[in-house]
C-alpha cells in the first residue's frame, strides 16, 4: 500500500470526487451534461463519450490535490488513458489525486426494503488488475428504502463480507450503504444502519481499515463515532440526489466528513461550455464543496 496515498486519505484537506457512473446510470449523466441519447450509438460510443467528459473534468486545472483528495473511477475509465497514461496512474502523478474503483456490477431487485449487491464475478481478476494501475481502494453500493431491519442486516453483512476479499488485497474498501433520501423511513433506517456497522467494524481483523460512504444523516454528526474510530480511515458522504447547495449545507454540520459527491460536484457542467467557462464552473463547484468538507 502506497504510504503517501494513505496520509493524504487519512489527513488530507477536501473530498472525494465520484466520477463512477456505471452502465444504467451513464445516460442520464451524459443528458445533463448535454449529450443526447441520439449523439451517440451503442455502449462502446456511450462510454467513450463519458470518458471525454471525465477527461475534462481530471484535466482541468480546478482539478488538483489541493481541494481533492482522491476520486472513484469507473473501472472503463481504469482501463482507459489520459495523456497516454491510464487514467488511476495519471490522476496520482500529474494531480496527487489517490485513484480509487468502483467494483460493485449494479443492485438486485428490492427485496425486504433493500437492494442487495449483485454478485461481482471475477472479483479477485478486477482487484489485482487495480492493483497493477495504482489504485488505492475501491466502493461498493448498496441501498435501503425502509428501516426493515433484517434487510438493513443483509446490506451490512454483504458490504463487510466483500471489504474483507478487498483487505486481502491490500487495497482499503470504501462501504456505500447509502440511505435513499426519499425513503418514508430515513431517520430509523439510519439508526438501525449504524448500529450495524458498528457491530461489523467491531469484527473486522485486527488493523484492518475501512473506508464508509453514507447518506447525510437526518440527525447531524449522527456517524460522530466512526470519524473517531480507529478501524475508519475517513468517513465520506454522497449526495445522494440533494442539489449541490443543499448537500454542502447539510454537509457542514456533521464535523470530520468530507463529500464524495457525484451529480453535486458536475452540477453545472456542460458539453457546449467553453474551456473557460468549464473551468470557472468546476472551480466554483469544488470550492464550495471543499469548504463544506472541512468544516
Amino acid at each position: 500500500m502506497n504510504k503517501e496515498q494513505y496520509d493524504k486519505v487519512q489527513n488530507g484537506k477536501g473530498f472525494i470526487a465520484a466520477l463512477d457512473q456505471s452502465g444504467g446510470s451513464t445516460p442520464k449523466a451524459l443528458e445533463k451534461y448535454g449529450v443526447k441519447p441520439s449523439e451517440y450509438e451503442g455502449d462502446d460510443e456511450m462510454f467513450r463519450v463519458m470518458h471525454e467528459m471525465r477527461t475534462r473534468i481530471i484535466k482541468s486545472p480546478a482539478f488538483t490535490g489541493k481541494s481533492i483528495v482522491g476520486a472513484i473511477l469507473f473501472e472503463g475509465t481504469m482501463e482507459r488513458d489520459i495523456d497516454g497514461q491510464g487514467s488511476a496512474e495519471y490522476l496520482w502523478s500529474e494531480k496527487e489525486v489517490v485513484p480509487f474503483l468502483k467494483v460493485d456490477k449494479g443492485l438486485e431487485d428490492e427485496d425486504q426494503g433493500v437492494q442487495v449487491m449483485k454478485p461481482i464475478p471475477e472479483l479477485d481478476g478486477v482487484l489485482h488488475h487495480a492493483t497493477e494501475h495504482g489504485v488505492f481502494g475501491t466502493k461498493m453500493r448498496s441501498v435501503i428504502k425502509l428501516a426493515n431491519p433484517a434487510g438493513i442486516e443483509r446490506i451490512v453483512a454483504q458490504q463487510f463480507e466483500i471489504a474483507r476479499d478487498i483487505l486481502d488485497h491490500d487495497l482499503v474498501p470504501i462501504l456505500e450503504p447509502e440511505v435513499d433520501i426519499n425513503s418514508p423511513e430515513k431517520a430509523a433506517a439510519e439508526d438501525l444502519l449504524k448500529t450495524g456497522i458498528a457491530k461489523g467494524l467491531a469484527e473486522l481483523p485486527d488493523g484492518a481499515v475501512v473506508m464508509l460512504k453514507l447518506t447525510l444523516p437526518d440527525t447531524p454528526n449522527l456517524y460522530s463515532d466512526f470519524v473517531q474510530d480507529p478501524s475508519v480511515l475517513r468517513v465520506v458522504a454522497l449526495s445522494g440526489g440533494y442539489s449541490r447547495e443543499k448537500a454542502n449545507e447539510l454537509l457542514a454540520q456533521n464535523n470530520g466528513v468530507i463529500a464524495s459527491f457525484s451529480r453535486g460536484l458536475t452540477e453545472g457542467l456542460s458539453a457546449q461550455q467553453s474551456d473557460e467557462e468549464f473551468n470557472a464552473t468546476l472551480e466554483k463547484a469544488i470550492s464550495g464543496i471543499y469548504e463544506a468538507s472541512v468544516t
